[in-house]
């Protein structure tokens, strides 16, 4: 079923006619002693925000005569206050979404192309990284981001070494990972699980690496090229890919889903030897745990290099218009430089959008930023027609086999069976 915010924003399609008969007011609320102020909406995480309050205060002095406002919101209400202000003709001018939202932004109507005078579609595609195409829709790029990031294996050192493995050889395959992971698993006499040796959890990064990173390894495709048909089932990796993903808290034993709450507390905890996270996890442990002795290595492979790349990304709402447009896209030009994407990675550990500032040698050779970058010229940004809905749908598929005892072919079939529904949903409308 479609999420309250959904339905709301399905609805904004028709709610921005209305908008726009208010827009002389709005643009009146929105000028301070003859300054343009442009609304920035981003979601509540504290390094992003103070980030941006630095990189704002800046914006103004270089551009008088604009103001920029920031508003924050948790990140489970983000949507649903979106979806509340917009009908009103109020909200943001400029919006950080996540990447897998943009198509029902777009479908309601809500987000404007970017302006190609500003963000020309070769400039685009020949200095961010392919991985940006995710939002590229009807002809037209709809936001561009400042940062992206991918996933790798995140891996305790000192549990390697009380386990007798070398910290300084990660697992590479799918053979040496499923190793390494009953060699790092502790359970007590009952068979009670003391210690995972890998963390796996669904509704985390989970989803993400069987379908960008276990799939495309494997040798399968998730979607077709023209984004319409789930052919996740065309060819026996699918299924090989959905199988090994669920080994670990079955045949392996290895893991649990919600061990020590989640994959995340349990690594930090040291409850968990290896868990597969993004390089956004980096600025958490070097806040949360400082003296965690860990180490990052790219995800081990099978037939084929792959790992998931996902980011937030920066629109402009359909209202905005005038003085104010050039304003925003003023503001997206100096969101989307080089020097902010440097600022963004020191402060927050989300990588460079762009090629060349990415792949500089002092990121490159990074420890820990190192396994990040090298992973991204084989990244994969799934194009969602619905984040939320997808990801429920695996998570879903899981619970059947590790709760009902579904056989895992079937669980699978109807996985793709359902997803493939949600695609055809899209496309008809």
């Amino acid at each position: 079923m479609f999420k309250k915010w959904q339905l709301t924003l399905l609805a904004i399609l028709l709610s921005v006619v209305f908008a726009a008969c208010s827009s002389d007011d709005e643009s009146s609320a929105n000028q301070e002693d003859g300054d343009i102020t442009l609304e920035y909406w981003q979601y509540s995480f504290d390094s992003k925000v103070n980030l941006m309050d630095e990189l704002i205060a800046e914006f103004e002095e270089a551009n008088p005569g604009i103001k920029v406002k920031q508003t924050n919101f948790p990140y489970d209400q983000y949507n649903e206050q979106v979806a509340a202000q917009v009908p009103a003709g109020k909200g943001p001018d400029v919006i950080n979404l996540f990447y897998g939202w943009v198509p029902t932004y777009v479908d309601a109507g809500y987000l404007q192309p970017l302006p190609q005078d500003a963000f020309p579609h070769e400039e685009i595609e020949s200095e961010f990284f392919p991985l940006v195409e995710a939002t590229k829709m009807d002809g037209e790029y709809w936001t561009i981001p400042t940062s992206v990031r991918t996933l790798a294996l995140f891996y305790n050192k000192d549990l390697f070494e009380e386990a007798g493995l070398d910290p300084n050889s990660p697992p590479q395959t799918w053979e040496e990972l499923e190793d390494y992971a009953v060699q790092l698993t502790k359970a007590d006499g009952n068979g009670r699980l003391e210690q995972s040796g890998m963390a796996w959890e669904p509704a985390q990064q989970g989803h993400h690496w069987l379908r960008d990173g276990l799939t495309l390894q494997a040798g399968g495709q998730v979607l077709s090229e023209d984004r319409k048909e789930v052919v996740w089932a065309d060819t026996p990796a699918g299924l090989e890919a959905f199988k090994y993903w669920l080994s670990f808290p079955t045949e392996l034993g290895t893991s649990e889903q919600g061990f020590y709450t989640d994959d995340v507390t349990a690594f930090v905890t040291e409850k968990a030897a290896m868990n597969i996270d993004g390089s956004f996890r980096v600025g958490t442990l070097q806040s949360d745990a400082p003296d965690l002795n860990y180490a990052i290595a790219p995800l081990p492979g099978k037939d084929v290099q792959s790992t998931n790349a996902s980011f937030w990304t920066n629109g402009i709402t359909a209202r905005v218009e005038g003085e104010k447009l050039e304003a925003a896209t003023k503001f997206l030009e100096f969101l989307t430089s080089d020097d902010v994407m440097e600022r963004w990675l020191d402060a927050t550990g989300e990588l460079p959008a762009k090629e060349s500032v990415a792949m500089q040698d002092k990121y490159v050779n990074d420890e820990i930023y190192g396994p990040f970058i090298e992973s991204l010229p084989f990244a994969n940004a799934h194009f969602f027609v619905d984040e939320t809905r997808e990801r429920d749908l695996v998570i879903d598929a899981a619970n059947r086999v590790l709760m009902e005892g579904q056989d895992p072919e079937e669980a699978f079939n109807q996985l793709v069976e359902a997803t493939q529904k949600l695609y055809d949903e899209y496309w008809e409308k």
